[in-house]
């Protein structure tokens, strides 16, 4: 596992690729806006749910960022849920930037934030850039697909 994670899910292979719970500090947020305490952390955790689309995507990076599996399930559309979520240890993620936001706000029922999210694996830059569409379904944001750019 990653050091400086918060409750970081992962299957590492000293784990024997088991799902295992790893408790530990972060204080920048892996979402670049603030510390992860006062940013994302209460989504991830499920203490809060996201306000905004903007919000949800942003508590999504940061559980890409950690290894976080099963927000990442429970903040997915139900309607374009993947049974399960694989996530790569080799891919570390290094930077999200907001490009823009399409509604998305409190008392919207849809919205749409694009993004460039930037990562390493095995030390090799990647980027990836997308227009993401979120659905508002009872006062809860979800992630409901994206078109890659």
């Amino acid at each position: 596992c990653a050091p400086a994670l918060s409750c970081l899910i992962c299957g590492s292979p000293s784990t024997g690729g088991k799902v295992s719970k790893v408790k530990v500090e972060v204080t920048t947020c892996p979402c670049g806006k603030d510390s992860y305490a006062s940013c994302c952390q209460p989504f991830v955790d499920g203490e809060d749910i996201a306000p905004t689309a903007e919000a949800l995507m942003r508590s999504r990076y940061s559980a890409f960022a950690l290894g976080a599996a099963d927000y990442l399930l429970a903040s997915w559309h139900p309607r374009t849920r993947p049974s399960r979520v694989r996530l790569d240890p080799e891919q570390k993620w290094i930077g999200l930037s907001i490009k823009s936001t399409e509604a998305g706000q409190e008392g919207d029922s849809s919205g749409v934030v694009e993004f460039v999210a930037r990562f390493k694996i095995t030390g090799k830059g990647h980027r990836l850039h997308e227009r993401s569409r979120f659905e508002n379904i009872e006062g809860r944001w979800y992630y409901l697909d994206g078109d890659h750019l």
